[in-house]
């Protein structure tokens, strides 16, 4: 995939898994919708919840970003992430979101829930910046007749953005 390539995957995609490191115990994952904001990716979440704290702790985070059609693929990004507690750039995210995920943008009409929502679970916004790339095309295997020399995985590394 070339840069330009997986720039476009992200941007056509809206789903991500979203990974971090936990105060305590192993790495943590949460499905995320995400959208984006010229060079960054943007995630809305709630103050109190363990993706904000995390980024509080340290800002290297990454995504997995999900291709929803069958099979699979995906492009891994690896970012510097800081939590933005601008009210308006809250609700700015969150009606971006809620477009991402309704398939459509949504109108200024419900503005006014969504920041109701946003005042009552203390949203806040996370802005992810990526620097780095992570790839492997997948192998799959749809009938006995795709194993054989064809089917071999190769080793990736990180790309730069």
């Amino acid at each position: 995939m070339t840069r330009e390539q997986r720039k476009q995957f992200v941007l056509d995609h809206r789903t991500a898994i979203f990974g971090y490191n936990r105060a305590k115990d192993g790495p943590a994952m949460s499905i995320v919708f995400y959208c984006i904001d010229e060079d960054e990716i943007l995630v809305s979440t709630m103050a109190e919840r363990a993706k904000a704290k995390a980024v509080g702790r340290s800002p290297k985070v990454s995504l997995c970003v999900l291709d929803e059609q069958w099979p699979p693929s995906y492009l891994q990004v690896y970012c510097d992430a800081v939590v933005d507690t601008d009210f308006d750039a809250v609700v700015d995210v969150m009606m971006r979101i809620a477009g991402v995920m309704a398939g459509t943008p949504m109108s200024e009409d419900v503005r006014p829930m969504v920041a109701e929502g946003a005042r009552q679970e203390n949203r806040v916004a996370l802005r992810l910046r990526p620097y780095a790339t992570f790839y492997t095309p997948p192998r799959h295997v749809h009938s006995e007749a795709d194993v054989g020399p064809g089917l071999r995985h190769e080793t990736s590394a990180s790309i730069a953005w």
